[in-house]
């Protein structure tokens, strides 16, 4: 019992101590790993791909990674790059964080949301949550000016 109480205190002040602040995010991040892309590497199309098909999935998922930053600015305002049927498109989104380390983007597509996994001054971990729940964590490192 008293062994009960004193893990569930320690993770009560595990979980406040993990509380990131909306100030703290504020910057640009650059996507660096996401797992998903991980998954197509594994996958067998990838696998039994000739070396032009290879080069060319290679390619897109270079570009995907080089060109996705998220820009968290003041007012919950999120400035990120999107891909609609092969092109970037910059765009703009409403942030809501709650709970320290659940983060709702409302864009025009509707609202999206991710669970902070890990977070430091220049790591950002992010778990997007949704019905298909494949897509993986996303790695972003803060990029400095």
């Amino acid at each position: 019992m008293k062994l009960t109480l004193v893990l569930a205190a320690f993770f009560l002040a595990l979980r406040v101590w993990f509380q990131v602040e909306y100030k703290d995010l504020i910057g640009s991040w650059q996507l660096t790993y996401f797992e998903g892309m991980q998954k197509i590497v594994y996958s067998q199309q990838y696998q039994n791909a000739n070396p032009n098909q290879r080069a060319s999935m290679d390619a897109r998922i270079k570009a995907r990674l080089e060109n996705t930053v998220y820009e968290f600015m003041e007012g919950n305002k999120l400035k990120y790059i999107d891909f609609e049927d092969q092109t970037i498109v910059r765009k703009e989104a409403e942030v809501e964080l709650s709970d320290g380390d659940m983060l709702l983007i409302h864009d025009e597509k509707g609202d999206r949301l991710a669970k902070i996994v890990e977070f430091s001054q220049d790591k950002l971990i992010l778990q997007p949550i949704s019905k298909n729940a494949t897509t993986g964590k996303m790695v972003f490192e803060r990029i400095k000016k």
